[in-house]
Formats: structure tokens, C-alpha cells, sequence
């Protein structure tokens, strides 16, 4: 079992990713935006085995919360979400800080495959 955030500022899919993850056996923290999953980050002193978030949010995006993760905590792990071609371009800009960015509509099972393998990969940004 790993101890994740997802990271999403809508509701329904901030719960959906949550409870498939959930019953995958994880344990779930959720954030509605980049600040407060910023907040929550730091809060746990980075004991995330895996964030997950969305890259377009209100406040602070998933690539600013990101940067700022990796800042303070460079071995975290940290997937993207997106349903926007062009923030995944901006997410390439990552590279060493994002193992991944799931392109939106995802089905259940994809989702569950990419954290699997996201928790699987070794940390390799560590300072």
C-alpha cells in the first residue's frame, strides 16, 4: 500500500481517481488545487509515495505545484494529469521531475496501470 495525493480541482474526477486508487489498496489524501496540495505536501514532510495532480487548476497549476515539490522534497515521485495537448508540452519542461502526464479521458484501469508503474519506477531525481 502507498500513501498518495491526488491533486484536482474537479470534484468528480478528484473522486474517481480517489476511490479506483483506493480500492487498488492505497491510501488517499485529496486537494482540490496546487496550493493546497502544496499545503498538504509540505505538511507530511513529503511522505508522499506518489503525487498525482492535474496540470490546469485555479490558484497554483500542477506544473508550479510541481516545481515547488521538487524544490523542497527532489525525490519525490510526481505524475501529471491533463486533457489539454498543449499543457503537455508544457509539462516536457519537467522532465526529471514528472515520471508522467496521463492524458484525460483515462478508464479506470489505465489510471490503476500508470500509478502501479509510477511507484515502480526508482527514484532518480533524488539530490
Amino acid at each position: 500500500m502507498a500513501k498518495l495525493l491526488i491533486v484536482e480541482d474537479d470534484e468528480s474526477v478528484r473522486m474517481f481517481v480517489g476511490r479506483t486508487l483506493e480500492r487498488a489498496g492505497h491510501q488517499i489524501d485529496v486537494a482540490a488545487d496546487g496550493a493546497q496540495g502544496l499545503d498538504l505536501i509540505d505538511a507530511a514532510s513529503g511522505r508522499y509515495d506518489l503525487v498525482v495532480s492535474d496540470i490546469r487548476m485555479p490558484e497554483m497549476d500542477g506544473i508550479d505545484m510541481a516545481k515547488a515539490a521538487a524544490r523542497l522534497f527532489p525525490a519525490m515521485r510526481i505524475m501529471l494529469m491533463t486533457g489539454y495537448a498543449e499543457q503537455r508540452e508544457r509539462a516536457e519542461e519537467l522532465d526529471g521531475i514528472i515520471l508522467d502526464v496521463v492524458q484525460k479521458p483515462f478508464t479506470l484501469a489505465e489510471i490503476r496501470s500508470r500509478v502501479e508503474a509510477a511507484l515502480s519506477c526508482p527514484i532518480s531525481n533524488a539530490a
